[in-house]
C-alpha cells in the first residue's frame, strides 16, 4: 500500500473517529497540533504531518498531559530522526524504554537525558559543555549514535539496540524496545 494512500486512510479514521466524538476532543490538543503541523520542517508535507503528529500523540498522552508540550517532543522527535535517516517510530519506542520520556532522567551509571546517552560522547566530539538533559542536544546525540550502531550491525536492529544500551551480547533490552514499537508506536 503506498504511503498517500495508507495516509489518506488514517485521515479518513480520525476524520470518522473525530465526527462521532466532537464533544470529546481536546481543544488545547486540537490548538497544539494546528500549530505543530503548520510549523513543522521534517515531514514531506502538512497531510503528512497532520496524519503523523495525531496517530502519535495519543499513545504519547500517557507519558506527556499537555498537549502543546507533546506536539513540541513529537516534533523534534521527528525532525532528529529524520535527519538521522531512522523511522521516527523507534527513536519513540526508544525514548519509552530509557527514559518514559522524562528529559531529566539521569541513569544509575550516569546516561542523561531522554534517549540516555552517556556524557562521555561529548568528549569524544570534542564539544564537554554541551547539556545533555537538553532535549535538542540529546535527540541529537542520541539519534545519531542509535544510527550509528544500525550501521555497524548492518541493519540488524536487535544488535543494534543492544549495542546503544551497552548490552551486546544480550537482547532483553531489545526485545523491550521491539515489543514497544509493535505494541505503540508502530
Amino acid at each position: 500500500m503506498t504511503r498517500t494512500i495508507l495516509a489518506t486512510l488514517m485521515l479518513c479514521l480520525f476524520s470518522t473517529i473525530a465526527s462521532a466524538q466532537v464533544k470529546e476532543v481536546d481543544a488545547e490538543a486540537l490548538e497544539a497540533l494546528k500549530s505543530a503541523v503548520t510549523e513543522s520542517s521534517s515531514f514531506v508535507d502538512r497531510f503528512d504531518a497532520e496524519v503523523w503528529l495525531m496517530s502519535k500523540s495519543q499513545p504519547l498522552a500517557r507519558y506527556i498531559k499537555d498537549p502543546q508540550e507533546r506536539m513540541h517532543v513529537l516534533k523534534a522527535i521527528h525532525r532528529e530522526a529524520t535527519r538521522a535517516g531512522l523511522q521516527p517510530e523507534i527513536v519513540l519506542a526508544v525514548i519509552q524504554i530509557e527514559s518514559a520520556f522524562n528529559p531529566y532522567a539521569v541513569s544509575r551509571v550516569g546516561a542523561q537525558g531522554m534517549m540516555q546517552v552517556m556524557p562521555f560522547w561529548k568528549n569524544e566530539i570534542g564539544r564537554p559543555d554541551d547539556n545533555l538533559i537538553n532535549m535538542d542536544t540529546n535527540l541529537r546525540y542520541g539519534c545519531t549514535i542509535l544510527k550509528h550502531y544500525i550501521a555497524k550491525a548492518k541493519g540488524n536492529m536487535p544488535n543494534a539496540l543492544a549495542y546503544y544500551n551497552g548490552s551486546y551480547g544480550r537482547h532483553t533490552y531489545s526485545r523491550k524496545v521491539l515489543d514497544a514499537w509493535v505494541e505503540r508506536w508502530r
